[in-house]
């Protein structure tokens, strides 16, 4: 059982190790329209392809707001 234990944390310290920690992430509330704006401005300035940039989660408030989160990479290295 103590192998195991062992393994899990060490796959748990690798997925950490794999980029979580080093993504920039901001998160806004904004009407429907602003919020795809937003989300396109962040498209345009950080490509997906080399920022992995990405709408990491979302939801409609009860106003009808958005309130999403992006994230990318701080670099395109």
């Amino acid at each position: 059982m103590n192998g195991l234990r062992r393994k899990i944390a060490e796959g748990q310290q690798a997925r950490a190790g794999a980029g979580e920690g080093r993504f920039v992430r901001e998160t806004f509330m904004l009407p429907r329209e602003d919020a795809r704006a937003k989300a396109r401005e962040w498209f345009d300035n950080f490509p997906k392809a080399a920022y992995w940039t990405e709408v990491e989660s979302w939801r409609q408030l009860p106003d009808g707001a958005i309130e999403f989160t992006m994230r990318r990479l701080p670099s395109a290295d």
